[in-house]
């Protein structure tokens, strides 16, 4: 049972659940229509209820739904519930710090200031389920509010939708794409050529980073050393890992075991070929 403590708009409100005496959204079609502050409801089976009492660097969730409009969180609910039909189950705590940022998103588009997002096509690849289901955003903003907005903008949503999905912070998502940019960009710099992120090698490249980082967030090591053979065998491909773990391992404040270099270098050493 719920106790009514602000009504935010037909679609959202905030209530006090009367068992643990704490306060949540509830966002729902009509959820908010016809009711009064103090009244008493029970929850809809397809509402979608969010807790108040978590913080992120931009603040309590309690602060986050004063200062962001109501509508926001529900494009940001919609995006999840599409995204979990793509990727499985998330942390939906993500709902706050995405809807503070399509708030944002909005504001800038709305003023005429367009963000430039170096790892788009990076991430289309590495977060491909992600990116397709932050893709429905398109649509949501085009018909409430008439804008349009482009890949970049949708690539920044895809990486929260990730860092639900994987329990990380956005920022490491970011890092993840940001080492396979590193990657293809020395590849394509010794080599001289221009790497088809499309390509097989690329994509495996690309998992093998994402995979890689994961297992270094969670303090996994693999068990079989390969480094004195590939050091041997592909030396320029090992010095680019070597140079690519190193700046990983800066980025992240986290420790890269020494096995992971010759792994990657294994997946670059692929995508040499592949160009040769």
């Amino acid at each position: 049972m719920y106790r009514i403590s602000k009504i935010l708009n037909h679609n959202s409100i905030i209530a006090i659940d009367m068992t643990d005496n704490k306060e949540y959204i509830l966002l729902g079609k009509g959820i908010g229509f016809g009711k009064k502050v103090s009244e008493r409801f029970e929850a809809p089976e397809d509402c979608s209820v969010y807790s108040l009492q978590e913080k992120s660097e931009r603040g309590t969730n309690r602060e986050l739904v004063k200062s962001v409009s109501p509508e926001y969180f529900e494009y940001a609910n919609a995006i999840l519930d599409e995204a979990e039909k793509r990727v499985g189950n998330l942390d939906r705590s993500i709902l706050f710090p995405m809807a503070d940022h399509i708030s944002f998103a909005v504001q800038r588009i709305q003023n005429g200031e367009q963000i430039y997002n170096p790892l788009t096509e990076d991430i289309k690849a590495l977060f491909h389920s992600e990116f397709k289901a932050a893709l429905i955003l398109r649509d949501i903003l085009k018909k409430e509010k008439n804008i349009d907005i482009d890949d970049d903008e949708i690539g920044y949503v895809s990486l929260h939708i990730h860092a639900a999905k994987e329990d990380v912070h956005t920022s490491i998502s970011i890092k993840m794409a940001e080492a396979v940019r590193r990657c293809i960009n020395i590849i394509e710099n010794k080599k001289n050529c221009k790497i088809d992120v499309m390509s097989l090698s690329y994509n495996r490249l690309m998992n093998h980073v994402k995979y890689m980082v994961a297992r270094i967030v969670k303090n996994e090591e693999l068990k079989l050393n390969i480094n004195d053979y590939l050091e041997f065998k592909i030396p320029e491909s090992f010095t680019i890992a070597t140079t690519i773990c190193d700046e990983l391992s800066i980025a992240l404040k986290l420790e890269i075991k020494e096995v992971e270099i010759g792994y990657l270098a294994m997946h670059i050493e692929r995508v040499i070929m592949s160009e040769e």
